[in-house]
C-alpha cells in the first residue's frame, strides 16, 4: 500500500453568481493528497491516506468518499477538528485558484506525537502541498520522510501562497526534505514561485544531486520532463484535449507516476533505479494522458484504469 500523507478538504466552486448576497456553490471533496490517494487507487493499487480527518459532517463525508473509493483510512486520524474549506475560482481557460480557510482544521493540526507507526504493507510515501509548510503537521511528516531509509518517498510541493504567503518558508521547508526523498514532480509554475527564472534542467540536476532517483518537471499543456540520478532524460507530450478545467491534473500526473512504478516487477524504488530511455518517456508518456483525461472533465475527476486504455488517437 502506498500512503499518501496531508490534506483532505471540501472545495467549494462557485456554480451561480445571483449578485453580492446570493450566490450558488457546489462543494466536492477534494486537497491535493486526498485526490492523489484517489488516483493511486482508481489506477489500480492499494494506496491509504495519512491525514486528520474530523468528526464533523464534512470529515464524515471525507471519510465515506475514501472508503468508497478503495483508499485505506487505517491511518488516518480522527479528531475534533473542523474540516478545511476551499473556495475554488475559474478563469476563462479554467484554470483554478483557490482561497483556503484553514484555521484550526483537522489536516493541519497532526503533531508528530500522533502519527501512528508504519505497519509493513506501507511500501511508500507521498507529501505535498500545504501540509508541507504549516505546523504542526509539517513537522510531523518531515520527521515521519526522515525516518524512511527502505521505502519509496515521492514529493510534490503544489505550492498555495495563500495559505503560506512566505516564499522563503517553502524553501526551507523544502530543502529539508529533498535529501530523502525518491520522486520529485513539481510544476514550472511552482518552479517559478519558488526560483525565479531558474531553468527546469537546472533545478532537476540540483534536486538529483540532494539524492533524489527522479524529477519531473510539468508544464500545463505543454510537454512534460523528466530527468534520473542516471543521467536519463526524456520527455512526454500531452494529448489535445477540450480543457474543461485543470482542477486536479498535477495530482493525476502525481498519481499515474507512482501507480506505474510501483505496478512495475521490480517494485516502485527498483523500477526508479532501472529505468532506461524509452522506459521513463513512457512513465511520462502515461502520466501525460493521465492528466489530459482530467483536464477534460469537470473538477478533480481522475481517471481509472481502463480511460487510459483508449487508444490515444481517439483521445485528441
Amino acid at each position: 500500500m502506498f500512503l499518501v500523507c496531508g490534506e483532505a478538504l471540501f472545495d467549494l466552486f462557485l456554480e451561480k453568481d445571483e449578485g453580492p448576497a446570493a450566490a450558488t456553490y457546489a462543494a466536492r471533496a477534494g486537497g491535493s493528497p486526498f485526490n492523489v490517494a484517489i488516483g493511486i487507487t482508481r489506477l489500480g493499487s492499494d494506496s491509504g491516506l495519512l491525514t486528520g480527518l474530523s468528526t464533523d459532517l464534512l470529515g464524515q463525508r471525507l471519510t465515506r468518499v475514501l472508503r468508497d473509493e478503495g483508499v485505506s483510512t487505517d491511518y488516518a486520524i480522527e479528531t475534533g477538528r473542523p474540516t478545511t474549506i476551499s473556495l475554488v475560482g475559474l478563469d476563462a481557460e479554467g484554470v483554478a485558484a483557490y482561497q483556503f480557510f484553514k484555521n484550526g482544521s483537522a489536516d493541519t493540526g497532526v503533531r508528530p506525537e500522533d502519527l501512528p507507526e508504519l505497519g509493513p504493507e506501507v511500501t511508500g510515501l507521498h507529501f505535498g502541498s500545504y501540509s508541507l509548510v504549516t505546523p504542526p503537521t509539517a513537522d510531523a511528516f518531515a520527521g515521519l520522510a526522515r525516518a524512511q531509509t527502505d521505502r519509496l518517498v515521492s514529493l510534490d510541493p503544489n505550492v498555495r501562497l495563500n495559505v503560506e504567503p512566505d516564499v522563503d518558508v517553502w524553501r526551507e521547508r523544502l530543502g529539508v526534505l529533498y535529501p530523502h526523498a525518491d520522486l520529485l514532480k513539481i510544476s514550472a509554475e511552482d518552479l517559478e514561485l519558488l526560483h525565479p527564472g531558474m531553468k527546469a534542467e537546472s533545478f532537476a540536476q540540483a534536486r538529483l544531486a540532494d539524492g533524489i532517483r527522479l524529477v519531473v518537471v510539468t508544464d500545463g499543456g505543454q510537454a512534460a520532463h523528466g530527468w534520473t540520478r542516471s543521467g536519463l532524460a526524456a520527455s512526454a507530450e500531452p494529448p489535445k484535449v477540450t480543457v474543461i478545467d485543470t482542477v486536479g491534473a498535477g495530482d493525476t500526473f502525481q498519481a499515474a507516476l507512482i501507480a506505474r512504478l510501483i505496478q512495475t516487477q521490480e517494485g516502485a524504488l527498483g523500477a526508479l533505479e532501472g529505468l532506461d530511455g524509452s522506459a521513463l518517456a513512457e512513465l511520462l508518456d502515461y502520466a501525460a494522458r493521465a492528466a489530459a483525461i482530467t483536464c477534460s472533465r469537470r473538477g478533480a475527476d481522475l481517471p481509472r484504469t481502463a480511460d487510459l486504455l483508449v487508444p490515444r488517437a481517439a483521445k485528441g
